[in-house]
């Protein structure tokens, strides 16, 4: 995409950057001898941006073998290792969306606790999807919100996309249904389906989306082909607990990760990764442990968003990621 820049990721992480670059004090830009304490300075600035502890002791743990192997002399080289450890830990989450042109019409729920920026999302990557020549429909399935219906509503205006919704109250299930009949009968290519995004912990909302999914999955036995979960970085460690409760509900295939230009606890896409990526033969892989649905793979971070704008909901990278959140502002006048 256009604007996926390192120069303009590295403007939208600021925050995340400035608290890391706070905690570790001089530790990346001295000749500063790797001893304990600069491993505690590392440990301390990777949990103020909500790394994690798991993934902390995970990152502090391989750098300090390192270190003990004579592979590193000071923090100058620290700081390419630690690069390095980072981008491995989120390389099983970079994987692009793909819509299956096989799959008519290809259908993605979109799931989320309230907040989170989901109808938003949706409406942002309608845009995309109609940009690269796709026909979309969206379904207003979060029918407990009237906001969320009109925002849906003025999303498809503006992108100039049909909305299927009902009033307020109206069965979530049904609307989606009846938003895949319409999407086959006028050969639609995608459709983007809202749904209702009350506090995850309360079993009525993940007993209805798995009422949504048995629904969706009668009208076309290989959908969903997508189920996407939207969280608010600004949310840090609860992230953790919402990727697993969806998870079991509902099967996640993948993960956007909104309002991170808002926020300085980025780190959450680290603790994410540890919590959820594996190997591919199903054992737990070098960070990561099984997850309850699905042990034999890592969940992918299809989009970060990063602004208000369209444009601000950007693919996933973690090497571009990794770069943002450690470049200093002379390699940014220079890179």
């Amino acid at each position: 995409m256009k604007e996926d820049s390192r120069t303009g990721i590295w403007d939208r992480l600021s925050r995340t950057r400035y608290r890391l670059a706070e905690a570790a004090g001089n530790l990346f830009l001295g000749e500063r001898s790797i001893d304990q304490d600069a491993l505690d300075d590392l440990e301390a600035a990777l949990l103020g941006t909500d790394v994690g502890v798991d993934a902390t002791q995970r990152i502090v743990d391989a750098i300090a073998k390192r270190v003990s192997r004579r592979e590193l002399s000071d923090t100058r080289a620290l700081r390419g290792a630690l690069r390095e450890e980072l981008e491995e830990m989120l390389a099983p989450m970079t994987r692009p969306f793909e819509v299956d042109e096989e799959r008519r019409p290809f259908v993605v729920l979109m799931v989320g606790v309230n907040g989170a920026g989901k109808t938003t999302t949706i409406g942002k990557l309608a845009k995309q999807l109609r940009d690269q020549g796709r026909s979309v429909l969206l379904a207003a399935g979060d029918t407990f919100r009237a906001a969320a219906v009109e925002q849906l509503i003025e999303w498809g205006r503006r992108n100039e996309v049909p909305v299927i919704a009902q009033d307020r109250g109206a069965d979530s299930a049904s609307v989606i249904f009846d938003a895949m009949e319409a999407a086959r009968a006028r050969g639609i290519d995608v459709v983007l389906a809202d749904t209702a995004g009350r506090l995850q912990a309360k079993t009525n909302l993940m007993e209805e989306l798995r009422k949504v999914k048995r629904v969706v999955s009668r009208f076309d036995g290989t959908a969903p082909h997508e189920v996407v979960l939207v969280l608010d970085a600004g949310i840090g460690q609860n992230s953790l607990s919402q990727v697993a409760r969806f998870d079991e509900a509902v099967g996640l295939t993948g993960l956007i990760v909104a309002k991170l230009d808002g926020t300085a606890r980025a780190g959450i896409l680290f603790a994410i990764a540890a919590q959820n990526a594996v190997s591919s033969d199903g054992r737990d892989g070098r960070y990561g442990r099984k997850v309850a649905s699905d042990p034999v793979r890592a969940l992918p971070v299809y989009f970060i968003g990063v602004g208000e704008g369209v444009e601000d909901l950007r693919r996933f990278d973690a090497r571009e990621f990794v770069d943002a959140l450690l470049e200093n502002g002379q390699e940014k006048a220079h890179g």
